[in-house]
Formats: structure tokens, sequence, C-alpha cells
């Protein structure tokens, strides 16, 4: 069995954008990222404006690595996560989900436009979505069309990941791990977290 996956959002989990805009939180650091490479803004088109302000936290990266997960950008930075994040959390580069043309597109149902994208993505594997926009919606279609364990957890923007997230994904790694015991799928691997 393939280690679950991690899917990452950059704004809200890993950059607490909510924040009061003039106290950068204590153990982050401020990137800024022109607007012209930066992710789109809401209309899809990133535009030449003041550079976008994100705050990241370098202990971020060892401690998502150190989960036992295979992480994986979910974000409308796509690729150029691995360009501007990665290097700032200490992390390598990697896979990135492309929502194509469904980047933004708010769905008449509710739906996040992320969520029947990332189910696909994960063919069956067990997976954890971090993000800031989720809802019970999204967790009910996880529940009712995705196979394996699948864990939608909601950061607060106003926050960023903080212990009790870690300790969330922790748990939820953990109960994969006892569920291949349980079950003989597979012999367990050391619990990380």
């Amino acid at each position: 069995m393939d280690r679950p996956l991690l899917f990452l959002d950059v704004d809200g989990p890993l950059n607490p954008y909510a924040a009061q805009p003039e106290r950068r939180p204590v153990g982050y650091t401020t990137l800024r990222v022109p607007r012209s490479d930066a992710h789109p803004d809401d209309t899809g088109f990133a535009r030449r404006r003041r550079p976008l302000r994100v705050w990241l936290n370098p202990a971020h990266g060892p401690a998502l690595l150190g989960l036992g997960f295979e992480l994986c950008w979910a974000t409308t930075w796509m690729d150029e996560a691995n360009r501007w994040i990665a290097p700032v959390l200490g992390l390598p580069d990697l896979p990135y989900v492309d929502f194509g043309d469904v980047l933004l597109k708010e769905r008449p149902d509710g739906l996040h436009w992320k969520t029947e994208p990332l189910v696909a993505y994960a063919q069956g594997r067990p997976f954890v979505w971090v993000d800031d926009e989720t809802s019970e919606l999204d967790r009910a279609h996880v529940a009712a069309h995705h196979r394996a364990p699948g864990l939608v957890h909601h950061v607060n923007p106003r926050l960023g990941l903080r212990d009790d997230d870690f300790r969330a994904l922790a748990d939820f790694a953990g109960s994969l791990t006892a569920r291949q015991v349980a079950e003989n799928d597979v012999p367990a691997r050391p619990s990380v977290g």
C-alpha cells in the first residue's frame, strides 16, 4: 500500500492570510511574491499590483515531512508553490493537482470546486485534504464517493496550521496503520509524528 496522500492548500493552512495584517504571527517569515508570478486572483488572472504578502512558518516543512504522508499541492498556486512556497518551508518539489478548467469555478450545488478533482487524483488511496474553505458538503461527498479513508480537515485562515492540526493529521495516519494491522492488509509501518 502506498503512503496516504496529504493534499495541501497554501493560503489559509500554510499562509494565515486572514490574521491581523499588521501582525506577523510568531515563527513566521514574510515572503513578497510579485502578483504576475503569484496564483490567480478571484477573476482567474494574475495581475500586476503590489506584491502578494505571504506568511510562512519554516518549521511546518519538517513537521509535514515527518507525518509519513506523500505530500501534494492542492492549491491555486499549483506548480508555483514549488517555486515560492516549498523553498521557504524546506520542502522538495512536490506533485500538484492541476485543476485545469475547474480552477476557481464555483459550483451551483455548493460543493467546493477542488473536491471532485482531489477524489479523482487520489484514485482510491487514503488521503487528507487540508484547506480553509471546506464544508460539511465536501466531507459528505468524500465519504460517499471515495472508497478509501479520507479526512477533510478545515484550518482556520486566521491561525494557519497549529499543533492540534498536526495531531489530527498524525492520528489519521496512525488510524490507517492500525486498520492495516487489524485487516492484515500489509505489514504496519512505524507511526511517525
